[in-house]
């Protein structure tokens, strides 16, 4: 038998736990009635990405971008400051133009191409010539220098379709992006042409970064669109010798300083320990960035402005990071990640947001079991807003460089079907987001953060 004073304690902490869970509910409830009824992370992206438009690393946008967002961010953080990076800097040049063309001369094929960033350009003629299509790159070795000397190699493996997380379908065809370039080089390759990373069959291509590895010669890259690398593909197979064309006028200039924009929240019990949370300010000259990674960035600010809004007085202090460089280099997260070690600088987790401005679904983490448990714990709370899914393995590709200190690394995680509809395409523009998704994402965001600033992460 328990003794009365025992059953009494019991009681008092049940009644304890039951207030203190009522309590996070409702301020969490206040977190998604600010942003969805007050919310500006959609009016800010919509003059991030319609006045200011595409801004690649060390572009006019980009110089553009990190004005306006430290001007804004001075209305809502106690301090705010811009920390100088330095970015490649890597220029399209005119439309690229790409044709097939066959044994007769009506036989020629226009198709929708992209230079991939960080390419060499083919120079004003152009390359042309034989074309061989591989799946990966074991099928290319297999080939061998006497079959790709010469030629231009069509990377033609596609995202797998029955992967339900796209993410995942995304990472298990990239690396022909990144490094096909090099390893057909390697081979005497004259060209690369490789399918766009999309799932569906569009008209319009997708571009990202290649990387050309030391050694290797560097040569002319593009990316064809899906329905045209399908064309290719069935033409290729109906006549061996057919003929393709590319010409490309990118250039690869000197790096130049650009900068991360941060702000902050200063912390009432922990000054000096920092929960972050960002997104890229840099995007793919080819849209708006509006997806990619416009809303990350919007939703990130607006977590500051909903603490503030609402009066919310954060014991750590909450820093904003929008991060330059992303999208063809790294360089803002590293830099980050290097002062803040350099400094002593003291952090307790890391969130990114850069899976674009749908509707949420959850957060990835690299973290450990205690706090991954700490999380589901607080499912009952989150799960109310459409946030399911906790137990994905990620982060963010700008605090990744943070991995180094042992910190929990979170990645917001939206609904992942669309994306690559979008992601590093003419189509990632501002009439792609929906306002009620994007500040669900804002609110789910600040949800977590708020948690984790009440309860820490041990």
């Amino acid at each position: 038998m328990y003794s009365k004073q025992i059953l009494l304690g019991l009681l008092c902490i049940i009644s304890c736990n039951l207030s203190a869970q009522t309590q996070d509910a409702e301020s969490i409830k206040q977190i998604f009635n600010e942003t969805l009824v007050n919310g500006k992370a959609y009016s800010w992206l919509e003059y991030l990405t319609t006045n200011i438009g595409h801004r690649l690393s060390g572009s006019v946008g980009a110089a553009s971008a990190v004005d306006w967002s430290k001007t804004e961010l001075a209305n809502i953080g106690d301090s705010v400051w811009l920390q100088p990076v330095t970015v490649p800097r890597w220029i399209r040049g005119e439309s690229e133009e790409a044709y097939i063309k066959g044994r007769g001369k009506k036989d020629m094929i226009k198709l929708n191409v992209c230079a991939l960033g960080g390419s060499v350009g083919t120079g004003p003629d152009g390359i042309g010539g034989n074309i061989v299509e591989v799946q990966n790159f074991e099928e290319l070795k297999a080939l061998g220098a006497n079959r790709i000397k010469g030629k231009i190699v069509f990377f033609n493996r596609p995202m797998d379709p029955t992967a339900i997380h796209t993410f995942s379908a995304y990472g298990g065809a990239v690396e022909q992006r990144v490094s096909g370039a090099s390893e057909a080089a390697r081979l005497g390759a004259i060209g690369v042409v490789v399918r766009s990373m999309g799932l569906d069959q569009e008209d319009y291509p997708h571009t990202g970064s290649l990387v050309y590895a030391a050694g290797a010669p560097q040569i002319p890259a593009i990316a064809i669109a899906t329905k045209h690398a399908t064309l290719l593909s069935q033409r290729l197979k109906a006549n061996v010798d057919l003929q393709f064309f590319f010409e490309t006028h990118c250039e690869i200039m000197p790096d130049v300083q650009s900068y991360n924009v941060i702000a902050e929240l200063k912390g009432s019990e922990y000054r000096e320990e920092l929960i972050v949370v960002g997104g890229h300010l840099d995007s793919w000259d080819l849209g708006q960035g509006a997806h990619d990674d416009g809303s990350g960035c919007v939703q990130s600010m607006e977590v500051l402005r909903i603490f503030k809004m609402l009066g919310i007085v954060p014991k750590h202090t909450i820093r904003v990071v929008l991060f330059m460089n992303e999208e063809n280099g790294l360089r803002g997260g590293i830099e980050y990640a290097r002062i803040a070690g350099a400094t002593g600088e003291k952090h307790i987790v890391a969130i990114e947001s850069d899976n674009g401005g749908f509707t949420p679904r959850g957060f990835n983490m690299n973290a450990s079991t205690e706090f991954r448990n700490k999380v589901l714990g607080w499912r009952p709370l989150l799960e109310p807003y459409g946030l399911t899914d906790f137990t994905r393995e990620g982060g963010g590709a700008d605090i990744s460089p943070l991995a180094g200190t042992g910190i929990p690394l979170i990645g917001y995680m939206p609904d992942s079907q669309r994306y690559f509809n979008y992601h590093h395409t003419a189509e990632d523009t501002f009439d792609k987001i929906s306002k009620r998704e994007l500040e669900l994402g804002a609110g789910s965001m600040a949800a977590l953060v708020f948690l984790i600033d009440k309860y820490g992460t041990k």
